[in-house]
């Protein structure tokens, strides 16, 4: 039987999970590139034989989304697997029709294809856009854990930049794991707040050598808990299925994908940010979960904002700079640090976009619509250049820093500066804890 040729449409996350799932050592299947898409800097590379396996010698080629149409014919390939995240329905079929029209098959793999097995009691936390809250959620249900006594190990959806070998498994339990691992800004904002808070977590590129490390790890292993990247639905069979979903993009749960997927998979939905969303907004998202998930458990939830000096903002013409995937393919107009200044009083949003520099000058070509918000991009160390000078020229009284790490940490901020901390609350009853305690009694969990 002769092979079928592929190429897997992805951005260095769920297309090499589907690969080493689906196709590593599958001979009925050639797969002939990797096209990379929503991230900067990964196409031009190889996804490397060490991971790749025995088919792949020479390892897989990795090209810009861009040149699909052609390589679909130069190569002659007869199928295409779309294998990313957060992304429209009407772009997810636009470049279906571009496959189609160049002669290929398009499709999507599903949960029974992909999603590995834990030995251990697994809860999934997902959401239905970039931005919902799903790492403050992941948070909360970790200390609640923990507080009863059970050792929870985190996984995050990959996010491998760097050397793909060398991130093949990440384990990180300390602050100084994130300079061991050459983590990105997109990375720390992850992993940072979850090793503070004393619980370890994994991420990387080979799931399965990860979920075992996990199961095994030498704090000890209750519950492994999947903290989930973009609008994705998990990689591992969940126990428990969690989705936050955000009224102030009300409507997009049920028009990205493949966020609609973890709404219908979720057990349990937690509408977030209800504390700074309209009414109606809110009502809308309810009117959505109850159409296509209405046996779901719904919690409804605050995301309250603390900062560390309030007197930076008040009266101040401030920059703020926000968690950058948030702004770009997660559109949120909105995030911690405008709610920050408006909240404690700032006079004035400076517009960055007079003093951008380098890279963010093509970042903000790519998403106009971030508007007076500034990203915090920092994918390589041109970047962290980039962004440390475009703040330090910007005519602002001060910085608000709306990302969830520190900053100061990394790049060298001249301005007065504060950070803006938010943590999921939940709101009356039911709530996340009366879940757990069920959680814990189906699983004997002690």
């Amino acid at each position: 039987m002769q092979k079928r040729n592929v190429i897997i449409i992805g951005a260095a996350g769920r297309d090499f999970h589907n690969f080493n799932t689906y196709y590593r050592d599958n001979e009925l299947y050639n797969i002939v590139a990797f096209t990379a898409a929503q991230i900067p800097d990964i196409d031009d590379r190889k996804y490397p034989f060490e991971l790749a396996g025995k088919l792949y010698p020479d390892g897989i080629p990795i090209y810009s989304q861009d040149d699909l149409a052609g390589l679909i014919k130069e190569y002659n390939i007869d199928d295409c697997l779309f294998s990313y995240s957060d992304i429209t329905y009407q772009k997810v079929m636009s470049i279906s029709a571009i496959v189609n029209t160049a002669g290929a098959n398009f499709f999507l793999l599903g949960p029974k294809d992909t999603m590995l097995k834990s030995t251990k009691p697994l809860i999934a936390v997902g959401a239905i856009r970039t931005g919902c809250g799903k790492s403050q959620t992941s948070r909360r249900i970790i200390e609640l854990l923990m507080g009863k006594g059970i050792k929870v190990v985190a996984v995050r959806h990959p996010m491998p930049y760097g050397n793909f070998v060398a991130q093949k498994v990440q384990r990180f339990a300390d602050i100084s794991d994130l300079e061991k691992h050459k983590c990105t800004i997109e990375e720390m904002e992850e992993y940072e707040p979850h090793v503070v808070r004393g619980n370890v977590i994994y991420s990387g590129v080979d799931y399965e050598a990860i979920l075992r490390a996990a199961e095994k790890d030498t704090k000890g292993c209750d519950v492994i808990l999947w903290d989930g990247g973009n609008n994705d639905f998990p990689f591992y069979k969940p126990d428990l299925m969690v989705t936050v979903v955000d009224p102030h993009r009300a409507g997009h749960e049920l028009k990205y994908y493949p966020g609609e997927v973890t709404l219908r998979l979720a057990d349990v939905v937690v509408i977030n940010k209800m504390d700074s969303a309209a009414p109606e907004d809110i009502q809308t998202v309810r009117d959505s979960i109850e159409k296509v998930v209405p046996g779901a458990i719904v919690i409804d939830g605050a995301s309250p904002i603390t900062v560390d000096d309030p007197s930076v903002i008040k009266g101040k013409k401030v920059l703020v700079v926000e968690d950058g995937p948030t702004l770009t393919h997660g559109e949120m107009k909105i995030g911690a640090g405008t709610v920050a200044a408006r909240k404690f009083g700032a006079s004035e949003l400076i517009d960055p976009r007079p003093f951008i520099v380098g890279k963010l000058k093509e970042t903000f070509k790519i998403y106009p619509e971030i508007g007076t918000l500034l990203p915090a991009m920092g994918y390589d160390n041109q970047q962290l250049k980039d962004l440390e000078t475009t703040i330090n020229q910007t005519d602002c009284d001060s910085v608000i820093i709306g990302t969830p790490i520190d900053l100061n940490r990394i790049i060298n901020i001249s301005k007065p500066n504060t950070r803006v901390y938010y943590d999921l609350q939940e709101i009356g009853y039911p709530n996340l804890e009366q879940v757990l305690d069920e959680f814990i009694k189906k699983h004997n969990l002690t």
